[in-house]
């Protein structure tokens, strides 16, 4: 573990989140006095645009989640529908060529196999030829049940086929819908920081850093963490890739390899320790074991705000590594950077490792704002 980390994790047990990062007042602001109401106002307003766009982004990534679900559904219908009409022809062709033998015969005799027996001068010859006519029937009794339901699960996947069609043509569209949502509410975001003069941005970063200082300090004091403890074996692997990703952007959407949103950054991380777990942070929450605050070990996941809508990469000391919100890059935050839920641990049945050091930390891995005000980019459709 570096140096740097070092004094970085016992700064923020101590004070409680100074390594947050406040951008120097733009050239020509006034020197910053007292916060005023105004400003207090636009922070909460911002708090809360920015929130309801994490909501959306987090609808939208489940919603691109079911969609690639049905489109792989839809996929593997049609192959099943291909091979199933392929056996239909087989077995169509197998009755056409039954049905031609039975129409001419053998010798084209209308009798049955006993009265040809009783007629026959050659009774052995007259009883073969009964058991070839019998084993024949069975055949084409057996290419007729073939082709019955062969027509049937043709006709039963055809139709699956179609709503699944159907389902992914549903899902496309509501996910159209949901991308124009969240572009619209982060675009209320760029409005209000457009308007917005040097001062207050200045001093709306001071607000988010003594708030995030005062939470921090707060969770720290009452215990609610527990002493340090070590990740499991793919807790360390999902870490290492999680660390691999410091200073890319956040993109809303995005799942890497070059950006990520929140919770695209802890599928992947454990993605790439051999676990595959939910993508949105909703259903991270949802549907991996809890784990209270004072049992918290390196790799579990830390989710934020009571609709579980932020998610982030516990690593230790109090921190976390997260990709914050659009305009910011993956970065270590104070774990009370955001409202806490809760925790989850994605790898509840396995023991921790006897022994983890943190991989060397580069000295800007705490750099930049957490709130992260900026781009309203979203991925190309």
């Amino acid at each position: 573990m570096s140096g740097r980390f070092v004094r970085m994790v016992c700064t923020a047990a101590l004070l409680a989140g100074t390594m947050l990062a406040v951008p120097a007042p733009l050239a020509g602001a006034a020197p910053a006095g007292p916060p005023d109401r105004s400003v207090s106002a636009l922070l909460d307003r911002l708090r809360m645009l920015y929130r309801k766009a994490e909501e959306a982004t987090e609808t939208y990534n489940a919603t691109e989640e079911k969609l690639k679900e049905k489109r792989a559904e839809a996929d593997r219908l049609n192959e099943d529908l291909a091979e199933a009409r392929l056996a239909l022809t087989g077995s169509r062709n197998d009755a056409g060529r039954l049905a031609r033998e039975q129409y001419r015969g053998a010798g084209g005799s209308p009798l049955s196999p006993y009265v040809e027996f009783l007629l026959s001068a050659d009774p052995r010859r007259a009883l073969d030829r009964g058991h070839e006519i019998t084993r024949a029937a069975g055949r084409r009794a057996g290419t007729v049940d073939r082709l019955s339901d062969g027509e049937r699960r043709a006709a039963a996947l055809a139709s699956r086929a179609r709503e699944a069609l159907g389902a992914q043509q549903t899902l496309a569209a509501t996910r159209k819908k949901q991308r124009d949502t969240v572009r619209r509410k982060l675009a209320e975001v760029e409005g209000v920081l457009a308007s917005l003069t040097p001062a207050q941005l200045a001093e709306l970063h001071r607000l988010e850093l003594r708030g995030t200082r005062a939470a921090q300090r707060r969770l720290l004091a009452s215990g609610a963490l527990g002493g340090p403890q070590a990740p499991s074996r793919d807790g360390g692997k999902a870490l290492a890739y999680a660390f691999r990703q410091l200073g890319k952007p956040y993109v809303w959407g995005a799942a890497g390899p070059d950006s990520f949103d929140c919770s695209g950054l802890t599928s992947q991380a454990w993605a790439h320790a051999g676990d595959m777990i939910p993508r949105t942070s909703q259903e991270q929450w949802k549907s991996l074991p809890r784990v209270p605050l004072s049992e918290l070990r390196p790799g579990d996941l830390v989710l934020y705000f009571e609709d579980a809508t932020h998610v982030a990469l516990y690593i230790g000391n109090g921190l976390v590594l997260q990709a914050p919100r659009p305009g910011a890059r993956v970065k270590v935050s104070p774990i009370a950077a955001n409202p806490l839920l809760g925790a989850v641990r994605p790898d509840a049945d396995l023991a921790p490792m006897d022994s983890y050091v943190l991989p060397e930390l580069p000295d800007d891995a705490d750099a930049g704002a957490d709130t992260g005000y900026g781009s309203a980019d979203a991925p190309g459709f």
